[in-house]
């Protein structure tokens, strides 16, 4: 403790807020670069470097002038002492110097690998231990939040069962695929003596195949809605990405749990069931933790008149939706998969409650967070990749990590599409078969969840390999976005209600079943929208028929109260599913109405089309067209109790 004193001082308070303000104008000036440059790439209609390539590269450049032209102003900081007398680490420690008594808090345990040269260099060492509760508690919930607010309802039903098998069970076959063919790298890398047989188990490998399986196509999608891609591959890829995240997060939290009492890399039956249970347990607390908040947030704005104060209204808003993430993590769940269904459930009822101004403002609040946080995120692993200090990379695990990561999307996408098709009316095509192989980008997520932990030599080179994954993907995959539609030659410049509103002409021959319609429709949607526009529309919203005449006789005297007088004016008939499904209020949220109408007679769809829309003609050799919706007289009709 006596050599002790030399070394210790005290910093000056005005020089660490320097230093704090320093670094975030750092970030500053980073996003300013950015929207610059997304601005010149748009102006430009450059689409071969997306906004989030052109964040990575900023943060590399930045990050290298950090590394290597920034000076260490305190080379004793990196210096290790010994102290014998502590037998364990405390979480406070008081050490009395001259009298002076100073107290230090505990962060972690340093392994003696990771104290090098540069652990003195202040803004280094700051970024070493940037917080990684910070990427999922500040960053990515406006982002999964945004995901399911923002999700076009209409679209994702149509083709709800094929995304929840690309999303749970792609997902799963993505992780094993991935875990093994890493663990036949890792046996390699043993045998070559690159690595000891005791530091990198099966488990670890599934770890890592469980966090790369966590897609993230920003990327592609923005082009996709750019170009105004065919609606159909645009749902399956936008619907699988966002599951897949949530599934992804659960998945990987419950294989760092699972743990074999014997050998770490043989089979334990009990691990196992214990780890898939807690995998279901999580996710359903985490989805109903989620649901519930966004429940009680209409119930708010339907039976109070905050929509007279739209600032309060969208205020209580936003704080009910991240309760829901804050809940779920101080519940043991995931927050991130609460925070999405609370999105997917907020846009479902509570945007229906909502005043036009609170409607606008929500829409925008969370639109901006969210182009906000993916760049913050996408800046920092540039940074990262020059100012994180323990960095280890190995060629092989590198290759055996890209090789896996197209093999395990393969192995994906292509047996599930086969499968998929021999129940699907309209089949996935193979062109939209490979442009889904080819858009399985990696990105936040799997970054976020690979810095989580960055303690051992194993976890440490996930974290370095993750990170060159995505950079490869999101620069070579993202860039070849745009080559890669042409040469598919995928379908561009289609407008979504436009090609809803034909396929429901086509719907209307005379020759075809009136339940073609329904037919068409997945049978759980079928089962949810009847249930859903029969009971919780009513009871959570101002639309839907009256409660007074979907529940039983004797609940008249509280269906009176729970129905608001709206609902007396918008009342179908109780088989009218396909009008329920082509005249969702909150598909329009981004674009101009196109609205279907049904005939209380029959079930087939016949369309009329209100307003003007003009779709930007697709170029860069892409054959897109142009298409303009013409007004017509009149409104669209409207169904009525018989």
């Amino acid at each position: 403790m006596e050599k002790l004193k030399e070394y210790v001082s005290v910093k000056d308070e005005d020089h660490f807020y320097h230093q704090g303000a320093v670094e975030l104008l750092i970030f500053n000036f980073l996003l300013i670069l950015t929207i610059l440059t997304i601005w010149l790439f748009k102006n430009h209609r450059f689409r071969f470097l997306h906004e989030t390539g052109g964040a990575m590269l900023y943060g590399l450049v930045m990050g290298l002038i950090i590394r290597y032209v920034t000076k260490s102003p305190d080379v004793e900081s990196g210096t290790v002492y010994e102290c014998e007398k502590l037998k364990s680490g405390p979480s406070t420690l008081l050490i009395n110097i001259t009298n002076q008594v100073y107290e230090y808090q505990y962060k972690r345990e340093i392994s003696h690998h990771n104290v090098n040269g540069h652990q003195g260099n202040s803004m280094l060492q700051k970024q070493m231990t940037f917080d990684p509760s910070i990427f999922f508690n500040i960053l990515l919930p406006p982002i999964i939040f945004h995901a399911g607010y923002s999700l076009k309802k209409r679209h994702f039903f149509r083709n709800l069962g094929s995304i929840l098998t690309y999303a749970f069970l792609g997902t799963a076959i993505s992780c094993i695929v991935i875990g093994l063919i890493m663990y036949g790298f890792v046996k390699a890398m043993v045998h070559i003596g690159q690595l000891k047989q005791w530091e990198f188990h099966f488990t670890d490998c599934l770890f890592f195949g469980s966090l790369m399986s966590a897609t993230d196509p920003v990327t592609v999608l923005a082009i996709f809605h750019e170009l105004n891609v065919d609606t159909d591959l645009y749902t399956l890829l936008f619907g699988e990405s966002v599951l897949n995240d949530a599934v992804a997060i659960v998945l990987t939290h419950s294989i760092s749990i699972y743990s074999p009492k014997e050998n770490p890399n043989a089979f334990d039956a009990a691990a196992f069931f214990q780890s898939v249970g807690n995998f279901l347990g999580i996710f359903a607390g985490s989805f109903a933790m989620g649901s519930s908040y966004a429940v009680v947030t209409a119930l708010l704005t339907k039976f109070t008149k905050l929509c007279e104060f739209p600032m309060l209204e969208t205020g209580l808003f936003f704080l009910l939706s991240w309760s829901a993430f804050l809940s779920a993590e101080a519940a043991g769940l995931t927050g991130i998969v609460a925070v999405l269904f609370c999105g997917v459930t907020q846009a479902h009822y509570t945007y229906n409650n909502l005043s036009a101004d609170s409607k606008m403002r929500t829409k925008q609040l969370f639109e901006f967070m969210n182009f906000l946080a993916e760049n913050v995120i996408f800046c920092y692993m540039g940074l990262a990749l020059f100012t994180f200090q323990n960095h280890i990379f190995n060629p092989l695990f590198i290759f055996g990590a890209l090789v896996a990561v197209f093999v395990a999307r393969a192995s994906n996408i292509y047996p599930l599409s086969f499968l998929l098709n021999l129940g699907r009316k309209h089949k996935i095509p193979r062109t939209f078969q490979h442009m889904m192989m080819f858009s399985g980008l990696r990105g936040a997520i799997a970054f976020a969840l690979a810095i989580r932990d960055t303690d051992s030599q194993p976890k440490q080179m996930m974290f370095s390999t993750a990170l060159l994954v995505v950079f490869f993907t999101v620069w070579v995959c993202g860039g070849g976005t745009t080559p890669m539609l042409t040469w598919l030659q995928i379908r561009v410049g289609v407008d979504p209600d436009e090609d809803l509103k034909a396929r429901a002409v086509s719907q209307s021959a005379p020759n075809l079943d009136k339940n073609t319609t329904k037919a068409e429709s997945a049978w759980l949607f079928r089962i949810w929208y009847g249930f859903d526009h029969k009971y919780l529309k009513p009871l959570l919203t101002h639309a839907g028929p009256p409660l007074t005449s979907t529940l039983p006789e004797w609940c008249n005297p509280v269906a009176r109260i729970l129905t608001s007088p709206r609902a007396y004016g918008d009342q179908l008939k109780d088989g009218d599913t396909v009008y329920i499904i082509n005249n969702d209020e909150l598909t329009e949220n981004y674009e101009s109405s196109a609205h279907i109408a049904v005939p209380a007679q029959d079930s087939t769809a016949s369309t009329q089309a209100t307003g003007k829309e003009d779709i930007q003609e697709g170029d860069l050799g892409l054959g897109g067209y142009k298409l303009q919706l013409q007004p017509t007289a009149g409104q669209p009709q409207k169904n009525s109790l018989a």
